[in-house]
């Protein structure tokens, strides 16, 4: 799936096109280049180096951390139209970041590397302020994430996952395991399959093999709000 981005794409993708000169645009056009990656995919580790801004094109990617025991917290997503900032954190000094990016479904994203983007950044102070800019926002999310583990019940944590997965998927009947839900709420897949099946019995849902249908999206609605 690789395809030439045109001048278009670049400032589509990447809000502050408009602030860089024309030599710097020639640079990042000579240099960015697509790549694609299967679900599943680790893109990138803390201890695997830096690769650089990555604009989501299709698909998505997960950022998540691991926990001494092997559990995973999704921390936040980036959708396609959206940009990955933490894939180049060698470019924020003071913001030091353990995650790993996964790509969710196949996924395709242009990538700016970093050695590229660290020369523009030195001379255009613009974008460092886009850099630290997302990074800020990314926080909030991260923020908001650990709110929700510290203090909402997991029924809750997991029927806000229910919605925002019917959201993503445009259905009430979601194609997603169990083991997947796990990780986007931080809990274990066993929990999540008991509470899963509570809630089918008190007629909210309906489950069958890798699939949730949402009965009644309104009560899980007033049962995290």
């Amino acid at each position: 799936m690789q395809h030439t981005l045109t001048p278009t794409d670049f400032s589509v993708l990447f809000a502050f096109w408009s602030d860089l000169t024309p030599q710097e645009r020639t640079l990042l056009e000579q240099r960015a280049r697509t790549e694609t990656y299967r679900a599943g995919t680790i893109l990138h580790r803390a201890n695997a180096g830096c690769k650089g801004i990555m604009a989501v094109t299709a698909g998505a990617l997960r950022v998540y951390c691991v926990s001494e025991e092997g559990r995973e917290v999704t921390l936040y997503r980036v959708e396609a139209g959206d940009v990955c900032i933490l894939s180049a954190s060698c470019l924020m000094d003071s913001i030091v970041f353990d995650v790993l990016i996964e790509a969710v479904g196949d996924t395709a994203v242009c990538l700016l590397p970093a050695d590229s983007v660290h020369r523009i950044e030195a001379q255009n102070p613009l974008v460092s302020l886009f850099i630290y800019k997302n990074a800020t926002e990314k926080f909030s999310e991260v923020l908001v994430t650990l709110q929700e583990l510290l203090f909402m019940k997991l029924d809750e944590r997991l029927a806000r996952a229910l919605l925002e997965e019917s959201a993503r998927q445009h259905s009430t009947t979601l194609t997603i395991t169990h083991e997947e839900l796990a990780k986007q709420i931080g809990s274990a897949r066993e929990v999540v399959t008991r509470t899963l099946q509570y809630l089918a019995k008190e007629g909210k849902v309906s489950l069958s093999r890798g699939k949730i249908k949402l009965l009644s999206p309104q009560e899980l609605e007033a049962l995290h709000s």
